[in-house]
């Protein structure tokens, strides 16, 4: 069992190397973002990633995991099923580009964005080329070249983040200078003075982020352009209506599981306490969603690596007992990571702009919100092995329900407080209905209470900070941002990563015991 385990944890890391790097790049940018934009127009950026994020649901049509349940099935030859899926991809999403930019008008002026129709046409682009290089990218994963996925992943990270860099910190000023060479004002040049106007504004405002990542879908595109080649786009209609009978029932799953975590982004705009400042409440609550990177940064690397993985061994003598194990140790170390982040809340919270830190008490909530999602998504191999994949459909509509119904009830009254435990409730209802069916459809000997376990440690180091920090580092509000001199916050850090050692010790112990 050692092997399998090993094989995964290195593809992991792999895959992580990419991941890793788009997460700190995103990261890093979180301090440039939170005081160059306003909390209203962080807000409208958050509000174009929702929409990205369902819409490329919708435009893959599941075929990623289609792709991997047939390319992996004994008599299917993996190219023409690869071939397929990317001819039917390229045609939707072909014709989804073409409405963007014909109703692009229209759509800006019933989101609020008239005279941003530009960042609509950049919707569609974006959408339409990453739906085309997921398939590209599954059959990486699939042939296990993680080497040149990441590169290619970390190409298209440095493209964005070069575009971002050149917009926000070298682009207003040479309009500026090119306004006072021309003898007018900024507001007044047009694309006949700078030939950009014509695809972005001459100051930041959230049309940046979204042109920059625009400018990495194609770069990514381009690297893809010989692979693109080696499709010759055969095309077997039998075999893709087998693959949508697959795919399109982990489609409608997967929708309202990705809409139940942006659903909340949308339900702002409605149900926020301050309606008027809706995207000011949006922009605050993303920004302390972003802390908890680090825990959504290693489920992304774990599922690229555990899908393929899975399906793989499916066949194998005791992999059940494999899958149970990964489980254990997916959690323990989730627990590592929620406790760092926690214990080192005060410097890490300094990232944010000020007008954006009120919402740091939503970390907490949200970490263990994703640590939750990541069970999940463990869990949820049993409907993907066993070919039940309707049942998803079910537990992800009952998720994506509670979603809706806290947000909606307690929204108005709690804002983006509302929307932290709407995810935690939803998680947890999700995960309980996949254990139950499950075990029903396709048991797999998970030991619960090594798993509860890590829960308890987890909890009780939390707790026990929590306890030392009100005892022995009281809140000084003239002592800076952290509220704490130099030296007591230094103090407290030594503590904290003790404790943290701690966990890591006992969890290491109880995982390597056999019994």
């Amino acid at each position: 069992m050692a092997n399998p385990l090993k094989q995964l944890a290195g593809e992991t890391a792999i895959y992580g190397l990419s991941t890793i790097l788009a997460r700190i790049v995103n990261f890093l940018f979180v301090p440039f973002y939170t005081r160059l934009l306003t909390t209203e127009s962080y807000g409208v950026v958050t509000e174009f990633m929702a929409y990205i994020a369902v819409l490329q649901v919708v435009l893959v049509l599941g075929l990623e995991t289609g792709c991997f349940r047939f390319a992996n099935k004994e008599g299917e030859d993996p190219h023409s099923v690869y071939s397929t899926a990317m001819t039917a991809v390229f045609g939707i999403n072909a014709a989804f580009l073409a409405a963007m930019i014909a109703f692009c008008g229209p759509i800006a002026s019933a989101l609020g964005y008239a005279g941003y129709e530009n960042c609509i046409i950049y919707l569609g682009g974006i959408l339409f080329l990453d739906c085309i290089t997921a398939i590209l990218f599954a059959r990486l994963r699939q042939e296990h070249k993680a080497l040149r996925f990441a590169v290619i992943k970390t190409v298209k990270i440095l493209t964005e983040t070069a575009s971002n860099l050149v917009l926000f910190f070298w682009f207003p000023s040479y309009c500026a200078r090119a306004a006072s060479a021309l003898g007018k004002s900024v507001a007044e040049l047009s694309s006949a003075d700078v030939w950009l106007l014509d695809l972005v504004s001459a100051t930041p405002d959230f049309g940046y982020v979204i042109f920059s990542i625009l400018v990495s879908c194609v770069v990514c595109a381009l690297i893809f352009v010989p692979d693109f080649i080696r499709f010759a786009f055969s095309f077997d209609r039998r075999l893709l209506h087998r693959m949508l009978a697959y795919s399109l029932p982990l489609m409608v799953a997967s929708l309202p599981g990705v809409a139940n975590d942006f659903l909340d982004r949308f339900l702002f705009r409605y149900f926020d306490t301050g309606a008027e400042n809706w995207r000011s409440s949006l922009g605050i609550f993303q920004a302390a969603v972003k802390l908890s990177v680090i825990m959504s940064l290693f489920i992304q690397m774990f599922r690229f690596a555990a899908e393929p993985f899975f399906f793989q061994r499916a066949a194998e003598k005791d992999v059940k007992v494999l899958y149970a194990r990964v489980m254990e140790y997916f959690t323990a170390f989730c627990g590592l990571i929620f406790l760092g982040v926690i214990l080192y809340i005060d410097p890490i919270s300094l990232i944010l702009g000020r007008d954006f830190r009120a919402g740091i008490g939503v970390v907490p909530i949200m970490l263990l919100s994703y640590i939750l999602l990541g069970m999940h998504f463990n869990v949820s191999m049993w409907y993907k092995l066993s070919g039940k994949t309707g049942y998803a459909v079910y537990i992800t509509l009952a998720g994506l329900a509670v979603t809706a119904l806290i947000n909606i009830l307690f929204m108005p009254a709690y804002s983006y407080w509302a929307s932290a435990f709407g995810h935690l409730a939803s998680y947890v209802v999700m995960l309980f209905l996949n254990v139950w069916l499950g075990r029903k459809f396709y048991p797999i000997p998970y030991r619960w209470g090594r798993i509860f376990l890590s829960f308890l440690f987890m909890g009780l180091v939390y707790g026990v900070s929590m306890l030392l920090d009100r005892v022995m580092f009281p809140y000084d509000p003239g002592a800076g941002p952290s509220g704490l001199s130099g030296s007591m916050l230094a103090v407290k850090l030594i503590l904290h990563t003790v404790l943290i050692i701690f966990y890591a010790f006992i969890s290491w112990a109880v995982l390597r015991r056999r019994s």
